[in-house]
């Protein structure tokens, strides 16, 4: 169930100088919305039989496009939530030069900006902003009007004259109202509550614009279920692709590693086998040869099972299984972890994040030249108030390093994809090599119970 929170006075009062800003300079923008934009629209309408009007008219389209952004731009800077644009280029895609020019002709938002800047907004515009200007000036009227009064004569000064003329017709009125104190006192009472009123109406007319342009600026929520679908789909792909890659690298190393020692051992014991009652000398040699192979092909089985998932990961942690792997690694790697104090992500981020610094530390050993290696682990809240766990793997090697297929950076980037994620790779001639795996923090993710 959804809950909402009762905006308190003050909050009022806070955004009253963003939403002036906003409504202040409203009449000149709208007018000239509405100029400009009438002016382009019917002059191509009425050229359209040369063909040239065809161009006048897309241009009319652009500038509304032009005029809505600004609009959205401006709600932004009163404090309003963020209004989400239309992907403009969703239509231009495919088609030759000549159709990519002409597609906002079938798109509709670029329509509705256009009736937004030349009709809808002129309209509301022009409401709002009088409405803003007539309680403004009351209010700044009436509670300067004590102090004004002292500079200006009686009897040409507001209420007082009214009074006066109407004595003068004949009308019977307590001499109190004929007082300048209780004239000066109700006339500073009602721009009293008129100025302690007006950040509701500031935030009311501004709504209303934001509610218009909610509805007629903002990308469609069908677009947008679109967009996710397709984003969900290819980090589908390009998961399935990252565990297709990972089962094959796995095959490659099984295969090139501890199978042939199995062989080879198969073929020591059938050698030494044979020897046994001919030559034992060199049969016992041949059973210490088949013996070495067996604990190196044990040993070779235990580094690829860790690879899936280590024991000290399941025990203790991404931070003590990086600082394991770092104490593994052919070159000295430092860890450093930037997160809250004792974090425990969910298992399967935890196994990704290691797989990764784990893919990025062997990509180092293998081509970057490199003499030192750093991982570090960090959270971070973007604009859309997102969480992300960042994994950096640097190091000081010779750089040049890219995500070419078939290489490690590029099954680590599938990798990110399928979760969700994004991987930036920087890495000038002459290093440093910095790679960063963005991956998606989910709202569960709490420092663990002690």
């Amino acid at each position: 169930m959804e809950t909402t929170t009762r905006r308190s006075y003050g909050r009022y009062w806070a955004g009253l100088l963003p939403e002036l800003g906003f409504l202040i300079p409203l009449l000149p923008i709208v007018i000239t919305g509405i100029t400009v934009l009438m002016t382009l629209f019917w002059m191509g309408v009425g050229m359209i039989p040369i063909f040239v009007g065809v161009f006048i008219v897309l241009a009319s389209l652009f500038v509304a496009r032009g005029f809505g952004i600004l609009e959205i731009w401006r709600l932004r800077g009163a404090l309003f939530p963020a209004i989400t644009p239309p992907r403009w280029d969703r239509r231009a895609r495919t088609g030759g030069a000549l159709s990519k020019a002409l597609s906002p002709f079938v798109d509709g938002h670029y329509w509705l900006y256009l009736l937004h800047g030349a009709i809808v907004n002129p309209i509301v515009g022009i409401l709002t902003w009088t409405v803003m200007v007539v309680w403004l000036s009351i209010a700044l009227s009436g509670v300067a009007y004590p102090v004004v009064a002292w500079f200006v004569p009686e009897d040409n000064l507001g209420l007082i004259a009214l009074v006066q003329f109407m004595v003068d017709n004949g009308a019977v009125l307590p001499e109190l109202f004929i007082n300048p104190i209780f004239h000066a006192a109700v006339i500073f009472t009602i721009g009293l509550i008129f100025l302690l009123t007006l950040p509701f109406v500031t935030h009311g007319l501004t709504w209303i614009h934001y509610a218009i342009a909610r509805g007629m600026l903002s990308s469609w929520r069908s677009e947008e279920l679109r967009e996710q679908m397709a984003d969900l789909s290819a980090s589908r792909t390009a998961a399935v692709a990252a565990e297709g890659t990972a089962l094959r690298r796995l095959e490659r190393d099984i295969h090139d590693g501890p199978q042939q020692r199995l062989v080879r051992l198969q073929m020591d014991l059938a050698s030494a086998e044979r020897q046994l009652e001919k030559d034992p000398d060199a049969a016992r040699e041949l059973i210490a040869q088949a013996r070495s192979q067996s604990k190196e092909a044990l040993e070779e089985l235990r580094a690829l099972s860790r690879g899936f998932a280590p024991p000290i990961l399941m025990d203790r942690g991404l931070l003590a299984a990086l600082e394991s792997l770092a104490v593994r690694s052919p070159l000295p790697t430092h860890v450093e972890s930037l997160l809250p104090a004792d974090t425990r992500l969910q298992p399967e981020l935890e196994r990704n994040a290691y797989f990764i610094a784990a893919e990025a530390l062997t990509n180092v050993a293998k081509h970057a030249d490199a003499r030192n290696a750093w991982v570090r682990l960090e959270e971070r809240t973007d604009e859309a108030e997102r969480r992300w766990l960042d994994v950096v793997v640097t190091d000081d090697g010779k750089g040049g390093a890219s995500t070419l297929d078939g290489h490690g950076l590029a099954g680590i980037a599938e990798r990110v994809r399928g979760l969700g994620g994004t991987m930036d790779l920087v890495s000038p001639a002459g290093g440093p090599t910095h790679v960063i795996a963005h991956l998606p923090l989910a709202a569960d993710a709490a420092p663990a119970a002690r």
